[in-house]
């Protein structure tokens, strides 16, 4: 089974990934949000935002229901300089069902692939565990 793909990633999702991992961003957190549609077994856009904090990305997003989410995050760095690194964000909150978790850890390989994203950051406590604070502890280590 391990060349197996159980959740396909359907061509316009893979194009919103592309446009949004090019999109010049000057300022501000920007996110894509991606759901697995259990009935199909294939990957959905749910939405994009623009200019973002983190904590409202974390209010956006459901408590119940695993998602990933390609953000665009402004980092600011110890020299003053700051950049915008592509981070994978697997929002999997443990009160989720637990066969939707099953098939979301199993795409999350591909779909990481396919978005081009080496960073990812788990997030499993809810927004409790989605902050600034997190992320940058993340990305600065």
């Amino acid at each position: 089974m391990s060349g197996t793909v159980l959740v396909d990633i359907p061509q316009e999702v893979k194009d919103s990934l592309r446009k949004f991992r090019f999109k010049r961003r000057s300022q501000g957190s920007a996110a894509i949000v991606i759901k697995i549609n259990k009935a199909k077994l294939v990957l959905e856009e749910v939405e994009q935002f623009d200019d973002i904090t983190i904590e409202e990305l974390a209010e956006e997003l459901p408590e119940n229901s695993p998602r990933y989410v390609v953000l665009s995050y402004e980092l600011k760095h110890s020299d003053g300089r700051t950049s915008f690194p592509l981070v994978l964000i697997n929002w999997s909150p443990s009160s989720s069902e637990t066969g939707m978790m099953t098939l979301h850890a199993s795409a999350l390989l591909n779909f990481q692939n396919t978005a081009d994203v080496s960073k990812v950051i788990e997030v499993r406590d809810g927004p409790e565990g989605l902050t600034k604070e997190v992320i940058d502890a993340k990305l600065l280590a």
